[in-house]
């Protein structure tokens, strides 16, 4: 999402790198570089103006006069202004009486009922016990759609025919009473705009059960319209978060930097992708990171947490660096990295160089290369799996006509899988030192 403002900002700070000393009018020039990259990624103008302010009075005081890379500096004070203007986190209310009811607002097509899956799987990895309730009875097919998500997570969804959204809450709020629920998600109606007949439904609810948390679901793609919508919500009903969905679309970001600052509403959960697992917990200071190209190595930590076996891993990192890793493993390990999501969304996270690369990649030829690469090395059997010497010209054919690509692709595969060894062999010699090859 913030692939433009990233670069512009980078831009600016390669210029910061280059001057031994700054002057004043260097601080200015890029602060103005910084205004209009901001502006352009539709960031509120009242935001950026303060932004700006709070960097170049910093900038020209004696932080960066005295210190011994006045460009890095300033970038540590951009990168902490930007932590503060994406504001404080703030943890999901999980106390009080059981069940706790979480209840999603928001307009039509803001993602309130894929959000309320996705919130659903988290909680209940967490150990809660969870119940999605279906008070959207007016968009064609919106029960339907959160069936088959409770269908996909093993999790119930309440819902009643012919029931007011009100009733409908409160009956679902003594059945997870009676279950032994720990959670009730409110999956709630929306409309094509803000207007009193969703306001009053939604207050209404309120008074047949008591939310621990109201928040508000907004696709972060509309820009300032964003803002514009969280502060009518905001204006009607008592908000305690909000869930920015489509984070990993395309367009400018703005609103996700100037929403918690115009609505003073807490940013609470981002929605990254389709999948049921696309959520992430808001973090401004790696969220921060990410806007200006550092990268995100924490949330890159946390998909390879889930995605890879701990002692699997374990023992594969000792067989690499060993060189003693075979096919096999080597497809094992694409298995597992491509349970972390996107090839192009995990290059993003890592930091410099290599999180530029996801620039130059397209995900479908990502896509497309794995899916090749873990054929070749299916049309193997066991035994030239673990022993590559014994592929010759003839079974290098068999494994092409039996991957559907040609002997070409088996030879620059076998030739990767060299390349790999004899760099894990040379990191292992060096005490680690080769890995400066890797990350540039």
């Amino acid at each position: 999402m913030f692939e433009n403002l990233t670069e512009r900002l980078n831009n600016v700070f390669k210029e910061l790198r280059r001057r031994g000393k700054l002057s004043t009018a260097d601080v200015d020039t890029a602060m103005r570089e910084v205004r209009l990259a901001l502006l352009e990624a539709d960031v509120n103008y009242a935001v950026v103006k303060d932004f700006v302010a709070r960097v170049r009075e910093r900038s020209i005081g004696h932080e960066v006069s005295r210190a011994l890379n006045p460009g890095q500096q300033i970038i540590k004070i951009v990168n902490e202004e930007l932590i503060t203007t994406l504001g404080v986190p703030e943890k999901l209310n999980l106390s009080g009486p059981r069940p706790r009811v979480l209840m999603l607002v928001g307009l039509q097509g803001s993602g309130k009922t894929t959000s309320a899956g996705k919130l659903a799987m988290l909680l209940r990895k967490q150990g809660e016990r969870v119940m999605l309730v279906a008070c959207d009875p007016y968009r064609p097919a919106a029960v339907k759609q959160l069936q088959t998500l409770g269908e996909r997570l093993t999790v119930p969804v309440h819902y009643e025919p012919n029931v007011p959204p009100p009733e409908l809450a409160r009956r679902a709020f003594e059945q997870a009473q009676k279950g032994g629920y720990t959670i009730a998600i409110l999956d709630t109606a929306g409309r094509s705009q803000l207007d009193d007949a969703l306001m009053n439904e939604l207050r209404a609810i309120t008074q047949k059960v008591v939310p621990a948390e109201t928040l508000l679901v907004v696709d972060a793609m509309l820009g300032q319209e964003a803002v514009n919508i969280a502060k009518g919500f905001r204006d009607s009903v008592s908000l305690t978060g909000l869930f920015l969905t489509k984070m990993e679309g395309d367009a400018r970001g703005g609103a996700a930097i100037s929403i918690r600052s115009v609505t003073g509403v807490p940013i609470k959960f981002l929605g990254t992708g389709e999948g049921l697992d696309a959520l992430e917990v808001y973090d401004p200071g790696r969220l921060s990171s990410r806007i200006l190209g550092m990268g995100d190595m924490i949330g890159l930590i946390e998909k390879a947490e889930e995605a890879f076996d701990q002692e699997t891993a374990q023992k594969q990192a000792e067989k690499m660096l060993a060189g003693e890793f075979s096919l096999e493993d080597f497809r094992d390990q694409l298995r597992q990295v491509r349970k972390m999501g996107p090839i192009a969304q995990i290059l993003e996270m890592l930091p410099g160089g290599l999180g530029q690369m996801a620039k130059t990649i397209s995900p479908q030829d990502a896509e497309k290369q794995l899916n090749s690469t873990e054929a070749i090395i299916n049309s193997m059997t066991v035994r030239e799996r673990r022993n590559p010497d014994i592929l010759n010209a003839n079974r290098r054919r068999r494994i092409a006509r039996g991957s559907g690509t040609d002997v070409q692709n088996v030879n620059r595969l076998i030739k990767q899988y060299r390349e790999a060894q004899r760099l894990f062999k040379t990191i292992k010699k060096s005490g680690g030192r080769g890995l400066s090859r890797l990350f540039g």
